[in-house]
């Protein structure tokens, strides 16, 4: 195993121990819980908050973004699902084992998982994924204040994946240079459409809900039922959230910024019922 990947191994197994402590960690030798649940959606969309929510409730772990298998998302997602799964499942199998929190449910949220969904589902048929959607508009604003895919931004995430206009792995091969070249506003309006892309061509079905970030104070009861959690600490895990960001694209937004945002993604806006106004159709 390379040193990098000995070390994020460490790292994310030292931090999920913690938690399953902190959630009445089951003693080692119980049955696994094979329930896995996968928060998705574009980055800035309420992904961390759903999956430490849920992952907060009793006989529960969150498990974060699993570093390793973030690092692997832009490999594995052009190969079979089979593969995939193969993959997905020994890196989070071997965290959840070195972290003792095999007996409890595990929440996975990294972003990047939307990319193999299918996969990951194959790799856990008890498993579900819950679809955070975000007024693109607004996930645009928070990407620009975080850099991340801004052209004067250089570096790399914990996952070692680069920052900046450097062309992703799911950006469209016949559009790579095109990346580079168009403005942050769009570029981070063309992650967003990619991620909510990618999820919605997984082809879950019934395993996996959508859910809007505007609401998510009022979702509890839709994701108990689906998840086949205790109502009362869904409740007490995900009526917690505020956020008075909601719209803030109306305030933060140039004419010249919102354009390009419409020019790349506008119909997939349209499509979630995302108005010019902001409304929800």
């Amino acid at each position: 195993m390379r040193g990098w990947q000995a070390a994020a191994y460490g790292v994310t197994v030292v931090r999920i121990a913690r938690r399953g402590l902190r959630g009445g960690q089951r003693l080692p030798g119980v049955r696994a819980d094979e329930r896995a649940v996968f928060v998705v959606g574009a980055p800035r969309s309420g992904t961390t908050f759903t999956g430490s929510a849920l992952g907060s409730q009793p006989g529960w772990v969150d498990l974060g973004e699993v570093p390793l298998l973030k690092a692997a998302v832009p490999r594995l997602a052009g190969l079979p699902v089979e593969e995939q799964a193969r993959e997905v499942r020994q890196i989070l199998e071997r965290v959840r084992g070195l972290a003792l929190v095999r007996g409890l449910r595990g929440v996975e949220q990294n972003p990047e998982t939307s990319y193999v969904l299918a996969g990951v589902l194959r790799a856990y048929p008890q498993g579900v994924a819950v679809h955070v959607l975000r007024d693109g508009r607004d996930v645009v604003c928070s990407l620009l204040e975080r850099g991340w895919l801004n052209a004067d931004v250089e570096g790399r995430d914990d996952a070692r994946l680069a920052y900046g206009s450097e062309p992703r792995f799911w950006v469209e091969p016949e559009r790579r240079e095109e990346f580079a070249q168009v403005s942050d506003a769009r570029r981070c309006a063309w992650a967003w459409r990619r991620y909510v892309e990618a999820v919605r061509a997984a082809g879950a079905g019934d395993r996996l809900l959508e859910i809007r970030y505007e609401g998510l104070a009022t979702v509890a009861d839709r994701l108990a039922e689906f998840l086949g959690a205790n109502v009362t600490s869904t409740h007490r895990a995900m009526d917690t959230f505020r956020d008075s960001s909601i719209g803030r694209w109306q305030r933060e937004l140039t004419p010249e910024q919102l354009a390009d945002v419409e020019a790349e993604a506008g119909s997939v806006l349209a499509e979630l019922g995302y108005t010019r106004s902001g409304d929800l159709s």
